[in-house]
This record gives structure tokens, sequence and C-alpha cells, in this order.
């Protein structure tokens, strides 16, 4: 065994050990009153009313197989554990996590907006024991509805911080005739070049997964749902990429029948004849998406889709010899080599960082439990990488400001964190969080509070920060009031340049579109001590898919007194139309509070 080895072993070992020593368990979360529609009680007592009588019922009956006492003692255990594990990592080496607070949604679907708010949509619980299936995928009826809320960092981790942004109202066809807040829950997602959120598909209900027809665009500007055209086709767990052009290219998912008849069909939104929005005020309503020539017969769900600096969409899929290459332009489809290691459950991709250019390779890693090591798509052939300390999967990994990466939650597979299915007692190490340094080696972290694994995720902050939500199971089964509503949990990560010393200042960026391969300036009062300039693109993710992270270098071409100037990308394949943070790096890596910039020009 390699020095590396004993030592990521040792790191697993001694964080295990720490990990049974309960305390007294933490305030109460403030109230936020649950929805849950009761039909004809509805018509009698009114909506609000009914789901009041709904959501006490279901509290009532979730505290008789899983007691609050038992939710209470889990979390206050979970506290100190992560406490005692994270006492000897130094912050300014590892990180650390900061910051514990309840949530009104479970988050199983998270989008950063331009505006800095965090979008967090997903379902109405049916079961708030942990050993059952929380979400209504198999539910036809009323009670199979989304939910959706906006969270703004800057207005603090209280219950107030919360704004329900519920989904529009939809007829479902499932026979029942109940109009609900649409179950938009295992759907695909991503932005659109004005900053909405194009979300597709959703859950019919029974079947194991149906899937839904339904395409919507969250806009952050008005805080809104707008209702577009049905796609062609169901699509239950799709995903979506944004191309160089500002479209949506979805693909994949279980259609309408259910699970296990996944559909090839491939479309894209909105369809050609249409413009693409651009502008906030550019807000789709009753636009159609459109069906391509070329297919995509992905045998499992949630393939992971990359746009990359060729122009080229690399959809490398589950299985190991499904790993393929599209024109958006020609509307064909490529193979590309089989992927070395075989199948791989939901673990994360991340494009590669590359400099001033788009990224162009991809690196593949997690959804295998028995396999540690990471894979490397780049030009046109894959290479085994260097391996992080275990396998996991149901993991998530992002990239870093600094151009680093970090990966956080996983499990020993779905539902399954190492103690069998359904089980919320987690094997300790996948709570540690696992960094990869600018050579490509990785070390463990600090530990997080809860166990994440199924629907769990996290995204950057503008602030540099990481913010970690998701898995309904682990969430209410360490619940620390399951009455109130706020059944969901946010916990964030401070980065190790957070803890190097002051931070550079970023003061002011130019507002509107900027062209691709331009010059521009922005100013700081601490322009001299700024060594980099990087774009970061906000993430949305589901289900460890995320097609939309992306970091690039900007040129610097010069400091001016507060003045800095800098050169946007070459074009829209190295970075496709729309908002970015932008942050300057000092010498130490430390990075400013990103500003939002608007990258390509109609």
């Amino acid at each position: 065994m390699s020095r590396a080895s004993r030592s990521a072993v040792l790191s697993v070992l001694a964080f295990a050990a720490a990990l049974a020593l309960p305390v007294a368990g933490p305030p109460p979360a403030p109230a936020r009153a649950a929805v849950h529609h009761t039909g004809d009680e509805a018509a009698v007592l009114g909506e609000d009313h009914a789901r009041t009588h709904a959501r006490l019922r279901q509290a009532a009956r979730s505290t008789q197989g899983y007691p609050q006492s038992r939710r209470t003692a889990s979390l206050a255990a979970l506290e100190e554990s992560q406490r005692r594990a994270n006492a000897g990592f130094d912050a300014a080496r590892s990180g650390r996590f900061t910051r514990f607070f309840p949530s009104p949604d479970f988050g199983v679907h998270v989008a950063l907006l331009p505006t800095g708010k965090v979008l967090l949509f997903s379902f109405e619980r049916v079961e708030a024991d942990p050993t059952k299936e929380t979400g209504p995928t198999n539910t036809v009826g009323r009670t199979n509805a989304g939910r959706a809320w906006l969270w703004d960092p800057a207005a603090g981790t209280g219950a107030r911080a919360f704004t329900n942004v519920p989904p529009p109202v939809v007829l479902v066809p499932d026979g029942t005739y109940s109009p609900r807040p649409a179950p938009f829950f295992c759907a695909g997602h991503s932005y659109l070049p004005n900053g909405m959120v194009g979300v597709f598909g959703g859950n019919v209900g029974g079947k194991g997964g149906s899937g839904a027809r339904l395409s919507f665009v969250f806009d952050p500007w008005t805080e809104k749902w707008f209702r577009n055209r049905d796609m062609a086709v169901g699509r239950w767990y799709p995903s979506v990429v944004t191309g160089a052009d500002g479209r949506q290219v979805i693909m994949s998912g279980q259609s309408e029948r259910g699970t296990g008849t996944p559909t090839p069909v491939v479309e894209r939104f909105p369809a050609l004849g249409h413009r693409v929005p651009w502008r906030p005020y550019d807000i789709p309503v009753g636009v159609p998406a459109e069906r391509l020539r070329s297919d995509a017969p992905f045998r499992n769900d949630y393939p992971h889709l990359f746009s990359l600096r060729d122009g080229m969409i690399y959809g490398l899929g589950r299985d190991a010899d499904q790993q393929w290459l599209f024109d958006p332009v020609e509307d064909v489809r490529r193979d590309l080599p089989r992927r070395p290691a075989d199948f791989r459950g939901y673990g994360s991709a991340v494009p590669l960082p590359a400099g001033f250019r788009g990224p162009d390779s991809v690196l593949v890693l997690g959804g295998d439990p028995r396999d540690p090591h990471t894979y490397r798509l780049s030009g046109g052939r894959w290479t085994t990488e260097e391996p992080r300390a275990f396998g996991r999967t149901q993991d998530g990994t992002l990239i870093l400001p600094d151009g680093t990466l970090i990966t956080v939650n996983g499990a020993l597979d779905t539902r399954d964190y190492g103690h069998g299915p359904f089980n919320p007692k987690a094997d300790p190490k996948y709570r540690q969080i696992e960094l990869r340094d600018a050579r490509g080696r990785w070390t463990l972290g600090p530990a997080q509070r809860l166990p994440r694994g199924y629907h769990s995720n996290a995204l950057i902050l503008p602030d540099g920060r990481m913010m970690v939500t998701g898995d309904e199971l682990q969430q209410i089964a360490n619940d620390p009031d399951i009455t109130d509503g706020m059944d969901g949990s946010i916990e964030l990560y401070e980065p190790a340049y957070l803890h190097r010393g002051a931070r550079p200042a970023l003061d002011r960026v130019p507002a509107g579109d900027l062209p691709y391969d331009t010059a521009f300036e922005v100013s700081s009062s601490t322009a001299k001590d700024a060594r980099r300039a990087v774009l970061l693109a906000p993430t949305t993710v589901t289900h460890s898919v995320n097609t939309s992270q992306r970091h690039l270098d900007l040129r610097m071409t010069g400091v001016r007194g507060e003045r800095i100037g800098l050169r946007t990308p070459p074009g829209a394949a190295d970075a496709p139309p729309g908002h970015y943070m932008l942050f300057l790096l000092d010498a130490k890596g430390v990075p400013s509070t990103a500003k939002w910039i608007k990258l390509g020009a109609r």
C-alpha cells in the first residue's frame, strides 16, 4: 500500500472512530407550513386550512414509526461526531464547514441564479419515515406534486431568507383529473442565455416513475415559472445541456410507459425559427421544442452531457459502451471510444479547466463504490487518472474559483449508505470531502454534518463558499422538528482559500452584454494584487448530473491604477452565452467575491 493510500485509510479510520458521542440536540427549526392537498377538505375549509390539517395528520403518523426523539438524537450525534472528526483539520489547508440550518425544501434540484439567489425544487413528501420512500414517484393523483423555493444568502439562514415560488398548477395525464403544482421533480435542466432555467420532464406517477412531457422556464428576474409547449415525449430522469448557440439539447429519460422504457428521442429548445431568449424580458411562453433527426439510445437515464470548445456535445452514458459525440449543427451522432470502467451509477463528471480556452476534456469519477479511479476523456481517448481515497456513488464534484476540484456527498448505492437500503445509518467515510489540487492529486478533508447520497447536491456561491443540500432520506431522519415543515437542510463549507488572508476586491464590472474576444475593464481597489481573473459558470444540478460547470481564465492586458484590462473568451464554443461569475485571485489563490457578467452579444 502506498503512503498516500495508507494516509487515506488512516484518515477514514480516524474519522470513523469519532462518530459515536451524542450531545444535546439543536433547537427546533422555525415553523413553515408544509403543502399537502386534501381534495374535498380543501373545498370546505379552503386550501390553506386543508394543507395545515394534512400537515398535522402527517406529522402525527410520522412520529409513530420514527419518533422525533430518534431524529433529535441522531442529529445531535452527527453534530458531535463532526466536531470531533474535524478538530484535526487546518482550515487554511482543508477548509471548514461552518453553518447548518433548516430549509423548506429537500433540494433534489438546485440552481444558482444570476441574482445570487438559489432555486431549490423537489416534491411534496408522502412519507416522513426514512425507512420508506419519501417521494411520490409511484403515487398517482393529487399528492404527486412539486414544490419550489428560493434561498437568498444575503438574507441569512433563517426562515425569512426563503421565498415560496410554487410551480404552475397542471393537469397530469394520469386519469385522475386532479390539478396540482407541476410534478417536475426528476426533470433535467440547464440555463438559457438570459439567465433563466429551462426545466424539462417530470413524473406522471406510478410505473416506477413515468415521464412527463412538461416544459418550463424559471425566470430569476420576476421569480416566476412560465410554461411552454409540451415536449414530443415524456421524460423522467433526462439530461439537458446548453450548446454554443444558447439552445438547450434534451436527451434520455424514461418515457410515459414507466421505468425500463428510456426514450432515444433528442429534442432542442427553443425550436429553430424561435428566438433564443437573450434579454431579461425575453420570457418564453408557449414556445415549442423540436425533435432532431439524430437519436440518443442511452440504456440508462441521466447521462452526462457537455458542450466542449469544439462546439460538439459529448454524451457520456452510464454504460461503458455508450459514449457518443453529437454535432448539433449537422444533427449527427458519432461513436466515442468505450470508457475503460464498467457500468457506473450516479456519479459526477467535470469538464476540466483549460486556461484561456473552453474545456476540451472531461473527468468522470464516482458512480462505482468499488472503483476509486478517475477517468479522463481527452482528444478522443480515455486515460485512467489519479484515484480518490475510495469509491463512492451519488457524489458531487465541483470546480472551485482557483481551478481545483472538490468532491462532496456520496453513498454505497442508491438509498444504501453502507448498512442496507433505506437505513439512515451511514458509513462515516462518505461524509468526508475530497480535494484535488492543481497536480491532480486527491486528499481527504473535513466531514459534513449529514451523510448525503441519493438526491444530494452542491454548488459554489458568488462569495466562494460551497452550499450543500439534498437527500431527503437523511434530511427527514435528522430533522430537528418533523412537524414544522422545514424538512430540508443546507450546510455551508468555506474552502481553504477563505482562510489565507484578506480577499482581493472586485468593485465594478461592465453592465450589459460582452462580445467574445473583446477587451473590457474592471475596477478594483486592490488591482495591484490581482494575479488571475477567472470565469466560473453557475451550477444547476441534480442526481450528480451537472452539465453547466465551466472554468476559464481571462487574459489580463494591463493594470492602470485601479483599472484592470481583461479580454473575453475567444468564442461561444469556449463559453456558451449567458451569465458567469467573475473572480479576481491574488498570488495565494484567494478569490474576490464574484460579480456577474454576461457573455455574448446578439
